[in-house]
């Protein structure tokens, strides 16, 4: 059992200023003597920090489920501009106490040292970080965010006498009719068109703040500010051009071949936007599931193949049916609709210790990935949840992708789950590997046009356009783009990191390149074996620096061109394997 404390009250609400801030004062009025009695402080703040934590996922939860609904965007609106603001001067206090007591009560050396090492180096960096005159720009770029969301999630088109949110057009760029593939792609990309200059300001709004912000902090420009933020003490924006590096000279030769594979099979030439999802074989899509009830389903049964431990801990979330986001204790909430945010997520509420699922399922291969990949966090989640302090219940991102981009691998060969048909099975294993290859230079595409665009704070938005089509050139697909220069300059507008969270996404490809170390380890040892050392390193959180969790799942720390020169060289060769 995780340790408890009687400190907050039960049904404390966690977004009630009034409830909150004695909590607040007592900790930072409370007398503190002993180890013992700093200990218990930490606690005491780890479990109000969890409340507020929770309080706030429910709002953003419900907000993201139903998008169109005036009172939900009110509340986390409301939320976001009255309670943080007053919060975070406080939090602030409550760090710069601590570094204090750490001054009173030092950790010394041995097993004390090692199990707060993570806490305080990162309380440190926060107290360096913090400006009271940052909070106020933090909530503009937050409702900033908001927008965003709102704008991409009331996107809908008129497709086949039917109004579609975005979401489900994706189904169509599977079609063997290349007219009805172009035909849709159009009508989604016109759709977006009419929104990129609202979305093109706020972003350039957003530019602008956070450059603001980091000035304020002592920083030169935004990325220092970013690396310091997100608690990337191992490794440096070098590592990430070592990565991009790698992308150019590694990946992108062989997803160029397997485009000409596709072309060649297509009979197209060149290959256009709305050629590289369709089958090139031209059999019809694949459908491994139906709705959201179905696809937890047959998902529990994929992983109850795999391990049986991780199916227990996918069912007891619920039966898929859910549409009434975190309303009434609800798990999940899948179904595609009208309203929802885009995207998909995983959200622990951090006080019930539950993780929640969004996503926006339309019955592609792609969504039975996503539904894996989420549930991959939610292990993440359920299986650090006995974790006392709630600063070690989460994990670095570059680790927590590792937990969910590993499950989307790890279970290719039990997706017969979802596919009756062995073929049908390897087929959607084959497009699935063909689809990691292929996000890795996208991410190192978006990566390195973040470490532009704040390299350059005062670019022009044809500056933007110019750099975001130079590193298309670098890094993208052999496609053509002609009569679609518009699209084809703001298509990063469909990626929400660069609003929602800024330089995250260089994760996502040093977690895939761990998550394809296990997928190794799973062929060359054993499922079992690996799955093992998952649960092993998954169970310790984010209580271990960032090399020693990889060093727990016997993951190699590194993303340069070594690392991903071998982990592409398997690929292709599983890739020979498969039936194209």
């Amino acid at each position: 059992m995780h340790a408890t404390t009687d400190f907050v009250p039960a049904q404390l609400n966690g977004a009630d200023l009034g409830a909150v801030l004695p909590l607040m004062t007592d900790l930072l009025d409370r007398r503190i003597e002993s180890e013992e009695a700093f200990d218990r402080w930490l606690l005491d703040r780890s479990e109000l920090d969890a409340a507020m934590s929770e309080a706030a996922a429910n709002l953003y939860i419900s907000m993201t489920c139903d998008t169109a609904d005036p009172a939900k965007a009110e509340a986390y609106t409301r939320y976001i501009e009255t309670v943080p603001p007053a919060i975070k001067p406080l939090a602030f206090r409550l760090d710069r106490r601590h570094v204090e007591l750490l001054g009173r009560f030092p950790r010394g050396e041995g097993a004390r040292a090692a199990r707060f090492l993570v806490l305080d180096r990162d309380t440190r960096s926060e107290v360096t970080l913090y400006r009271d005159e940052n909070v106020p720009i933090q909530t503009d770029l937050e409702k900033l965010a908001q927008e965003y969301q709102t704008i991409i999630g009331a996107m809908t088109v008129e497709f086949d006498g039917e109004e579609r949110p975005l979401p489900r057009m994706a189904v169509y760029q599977e079609s063997a009719d290349r007219a009805v593939r172009e035909r849709a792609w159009r009508a989604v990309a016109e759709r977006r068109l009419r929104d990129a200059d609202a979305i093109d300001e706020i972003y350039s709004r957003q530019v602008s703040l956070r450059h603001r912000m980091a000035l304020n902090a002592g920083f030169p420009g935004f990325t220092g500010y970013a690396f310091s933020s997100m608690r990337r003490f191992d490794y440096t924006a070098r590592h990430c051009e070592d990565f991009h590096a790698a992308c150019e000279e590694a990946v992108v030769p062989l997803v160029d071949a397997l485009d000409e594979e596709r072309e060649r099979l297509l009979g197209v030439h060149p290959l256009r936007p709305w050629d590289l999802a369709v089958d090139p074989k031209g059999r019809p899509p694949l459908r491994p599931f139906k709705d959201g009830r179905e696809l937890v389903s047959k998902s529990v049964a994929c992983f109850r193949s795999l391990d049986p431990r991780l199916a227990e801990m996918l069912a007891s979330l619920g039966d898929g049916s859910e549409a009434r986001g975190a309303a009434e204790g609800a798990n999940l909430d899948l179904d595609s609709r009208k309203g929802k945010a885009p995207g998909g997520y995983q959200y622990n509420r951090d006080r019930s210790r539950v993780p929640f699922i969004f996503m926006n399922a339309a019955g592609l291969q792609r969504d039975a990935e996503t539904m894996l990949h989420e549930a991959g966090h939610a292990f993440h989640s359920m299986l650090s949840r006995e974790e006392p302090l709630l600063h070690y219940r989460t994990a670095p991102i570059e680790f927590a992708e590792v937990a969910s981009m590993s499950m989307e691998l790890l279970t290719q060969p039990h997706w017969g789950a979802f596919y009756a048909d062995e073929a049908e099975r390897a087929r959607a294993v084959r497009q699935h590997l063909q689809g990691v290859i292929a996000l890795l230079p996208w991410i190192a595409t978006v990566d390195s046009f973040q470490h532009w665009v704040y390299a350059n704070p005062t670019h022009t938005r044809e500056d933007r356009r110019e750099a975001w089509l130079s590193l298309d050139d670098r890094f993208g697909r052999n496609v053509s783009w002609a009569g679609l220069e518009g699209t084809h300059a703001t298509v990063w507008h469909r990626q929400p990191h660069p609003f929602c969270n800024p330089f995250y996404y260089i994760e996502y490809g040093i977690a895939q390149l761990g998550a394809l170390q296990l997928w190794l380890h799973s062929i060359e040892r054993g499922p079992r074996s690996a799955i093992d050392a998952y649960i092993r390193a998954m169970t310790l959180g984010g209580s271990r620096p960032l090399p020693r969790l990889f060093e727990a799942a016997g993951l190699e720390f590194d993303f340069g061109p070594r690392t991903v020169q071998r982990l592409v060289d398997r690929v292709a060769k599983e890739l020979e394997r498969l039936p194209a």
